[in-house]
């Protein structure tokens, strides 16, 4: 693990840039970005549109560690470059920005009220890449649709399951267990969630060492233990489906939370703005972000 980017996750004042869409969400990304399904024929086209959006938030002057501790990669964009860098070695070398690796192969039907991950059969050889690539962390998803006691068990287990085995190989993950914020008792999902996580917490190993990305909970504050908590790292937010301003609004109201936001990250920004205006408008929303992540 590297000594310096563990003390800027642990200690850093800012937020984790969501970079991660994989091939099921890039075309919604790329829509956002202006940039509609019939403009490409093909995946290999969609990549290389995708990264050069990512490129393009990456290296702007608005994307700095002045306001960003790290951000979370696709596979595919960690083994693409940036002026002739791997993306990870871009960030680090050159932004002082923290490169993670999103490693989860997508999610399975719902089953018990939730959608666990479909099994990372090929994590050892992913964190191998990674361990090349120089990444810090991972991140992994899996969702909470509602409250169901047996349901949210397996879904924090898995998710500490495939966290034990990253922390072994010497990364830090990033824990996932996203609770849909349409669920009807999002907050009963969310009482079940967090003493399912505080019991695997406290039979960590005094080594072991995890982040948490969870959905802003309905009653402010109420993550605060595990924000305190000797086995977390960081707690970072996700924001699920709320538009920037309302992401912004909620993040505000939990002190010890910081963003990592993806889809309210990328709000307003078009492939057809020019430089200045891109630049402007991404560093509108990191400005605002920010300032709700150190509050």
């Amino acid at each position: 693990m590297n000594k310096k980017q563990s003390e800027v996750m642990q200690s850093g004042q800012g937020f984790v840039a969501a970079l991660d869409q994989s091939g099921g969400s890039t075309p919604k990304a790329l829509a956002g970005y202006g940039i509609s399904e019939d403009q490409y024929e093909s995946e290999d086209e969609m990549f290389d549109l995708v990264h050069a959006m990512r490129t393009r938030i990456i290296s702007s002057p608005s994307f700095t560690s002045k306001h960003i501790l790290a951000a979370i990669l696709f596979e595919n964009t960690m083994d693409r470059t940036i002026e002739d860098l791997y993306t990870g070695d871009y960030l680090w070398e050159k932004k002082g920005i923290v490169p993670i690796l999103k490693v989860d192969k997508g999610l399975e039907e719902k089953a018990e009220g939730v959608q666990l991950m479909k099994p990372i059969t090929d994590l050892d050889s992913k964190l191998d890449r990674a361990a090349e690539r120089k990444m810090f962390g991972t991140k992994m998803r899996s969702v909470i649709k509602s409250a169901n006691p047996a349901g949210i068990k397996k879904n924090v287990e898995q998710q500490f399951f495939y966290g034990k085995k990253i922390i072994a190989a010497d990364f830090v993950p990033i824990l996932e267990p996203e609770i849909d914020i349409k669920s009807p008792d999002k907050a009963e999902s969310e009482r079940l969630m967090k003493i399912e996580i505080l019991q695997h917490l406290n039979n960590l190993s005094e080594d072991e060492t995890i982040m948490l990305k969870l959905s802003i909970p309905d009653e402010d504050g109420f993550y605060s233990e595990l924000v305190e908590h000797p086995k977390v790292m960081r707690v970072v937010a996700l924001s699920g489906g709320y538009s920037r301003e309302e992401a912004v609004i909620r993040l505000e109201r939990n002190p010890g939370l910081i963003a990592s936001f993806s889809r309210a990250l990328l709000e307003g920004l078009n492939f057809h703005q020019s430089d200045e205006e891109f630049n402007a408008m991404l560093g509108s929303s990191i400005e605002d972000i920010y300032r709700a992540s150190v509050t």
